[in-house]
């Protein structure tokens, strides 16, 4: 069951793929945070998707939101697909145990060991302001997103 719109966003520490610990609660009362959660590094949708956002990022950091991607893959399978796709923000690895934060959020899919996609942004109270839930082989639309996060400002 996904999280609800006007709920507390569950808190989480993961590591980055420089093995920094980001913690959630840190951006309240801070930034609004965009939360992307998404099957596997490396799989073609998921390629187009980071792609989007690398070159959206302006956009994203006008709207003063932090972006954050969440995947079962290792810090180091993040670190490989940073470099390589030019992503600057956070990517956390929700490896040990697999999936946790993503079944907080309930967008785990034990049954293929992987985290749907899906995208929440969490307001600066905590909350969750806006939330959806995407077929995996569909490609979110940041515009939309975008827009959703200038409500939440």
């Amino acid at each position: 069951m996904a999280i609800s719109v006007g709920a507390a966003a569950p808190d989480f520490t993961l590591k980055d793929q420089n093995q920094k610990e980001v913690k959630l609660s840190d951006f309240q009362g801070k930034k609004n945070v965009v939360i992307v959660f998404y099957p596997l590094d490396w799989s073609p949708v998921c390629t187009n998707e980071h792609a989007c956002f690398v070159n959206d990022m302006k956009r994203f950091e006008q709207l003063d939101a932090q972006v954050l991607g969440i995947s079962v893959d290792s810090a180091w399978s993040h670190k490989a697909f940073a470099e390589k796709m030019g992503i600057h923000y956070p990517l956390l690895a929700d490896f040990q145990p697999r999936g946790a934060v993503g079944e907080k959020f309930g967008v785990y899919l034990a049954e293929k060991g992987i985290t749907g996609r899906a995208i929440a942004i969490v307001d600066r109270s905590g909350k969750i302001a806006w939330f959806k839930n995407y077929d995996i082989p569909a490609l979110p639309d940041l515009k939309e997103v975008a827009d959703a996060l200038e409500k939440a400002k």
